[in-house]
């Protein structure tokens, strides 16, 4: 009898997963629209949308350094229906709010990758007045004058720019003023303004506004130079390794999401990427289309966790 009962389950899971989907799909983005993240699954959706013949629907759910959302995630049900698109900003917030005791997720066990959908530079960027040509400069000149403050933006507590942020205090004694924003759309807006100095976030969000002077580029934290900004230096070049992070765009399911399932939303995110049209626009905005497998969105994922999780308990950043 119990052998019956885990074949007829078997059975279900199996049937249940090749007809998937039965009904619309729902990726949740943890910024407010017109960020990277938000782009990217705008454009991965519609084109998921017309091979699935289901609609996808994006929901921006912002705040917290995309804590908020990812929280949605992980508690929502395992069965590929509600997916979160984040970016490697999931590692630096997650580990943060974890040392803060506000997780209500546990970021090593409670996801299941399904593809990097593209990988995205990271840049350090300032409004123009800022009289420094790079991120070095910038330091030095901030320590030279002590009386010089300025503020940096970031896309929310434990977030890339607030974890950079510290560790460039750490490394020279300089302070800036953390100023978080819900997201990149805002936070650039505050800097093509004026009324914050410095900022960052995935090139794809910025590149357009570099390229016409609104802002500028100090550093990009890649683990080498950008094809469409050759001349921005690395932080490993500029003497701040610790920094060095490469981006990411990547699709997350709750985790004990069927196998099947799982290997359905790799296939269709791959494609989806892989389009040319897709592909094109996304190498416009400076994304690079990836679509790898499960086990290599993981590891990206692990392997964030890893290298930052000592920094953020180290600089006791809280989200």
């Amino acid at each position: 009898m119990r052998l019956l009962a885990l074949l007829l389950a078997c059975c279900a899971a199996t049937a249940g997963a090749q007809s998937f989907p039965a009904k619309p799909i729902r990726i949740i983005v943890p910024f407010p629209a017109g960020g990277t993240t938000d782009i990217v699954a705008r454009l991965v959706g519609q084109r998921m949308q017309e091979s699935l013949g289901q609609p996808v629907l994006i929901e921006n759910r912002g705040g917290a350094g995309g804590t908020i959302g990812a929280e949605a995630v992980a508690k929502s049900a395992a069965d590929g229906y509600t997916l979160l698109m984040h970016n490697v900003t999931f590692p630096m917030a997650s580990v943060a709010a974890q040392f803060a005791n506000r997780a209500t997720y546990n970021v090593d066990t409670d996801f299941a990758g399904v593809s990097i959908a593209v990988f995205v530079p990271l840049v350090i960027t300032a409004h123009p007045s800022v009289p420094a040509k790079d991120l070095a400069q910038l330091m030095s000149f901030l320590k030279a004058d002590k009386g010089q403050r300025y503020t940096y933006g970031s896309t929310g507590p434990g977030s890339f720019m607030h974890v950079m942020g510290e560790a460039l205090h750490k490394q020279t004694g300089v302070e800036m003023t953390h100023i978080p924003y819900k997201g990149a759309a805002p936070l650039k807006q505050e800097l093509i303004a004026g009324r914050i100095q410095v900022g960052g976030d995935q090139l794809s969000s910025s590149l357009a506004d570099i390229r016409a002077g609104k802002i500028k580029a100090l550093a990009t934290n890649a683990s080498r130079r950008i094809e469409d900004l050759p001349e921005v230096p690395t932080v490993r070049e500029l003497g701040f390794p610790l920094l060095e992070a490469d981006g990411w765009n990547g699709l997350f399911a709750p985790a004990k999401t069927p196998r099947e399932v799982i290997e359905r939303l790799q296939k269709e995110t791959t494609a989806a990427v892989r389009h040319a049209e897709t592909a094109r626009r996304l190498k416009e905005i400076g994304a690079e289309p990836v679509g790898s497998s499960p086990a290599d969105q993981d590891a990206i994922l692990k392997r964030q966790v890893t290298q930052f999780r000592p920094i953020i308990k180290e600089m006791r950043i809280e989200n």
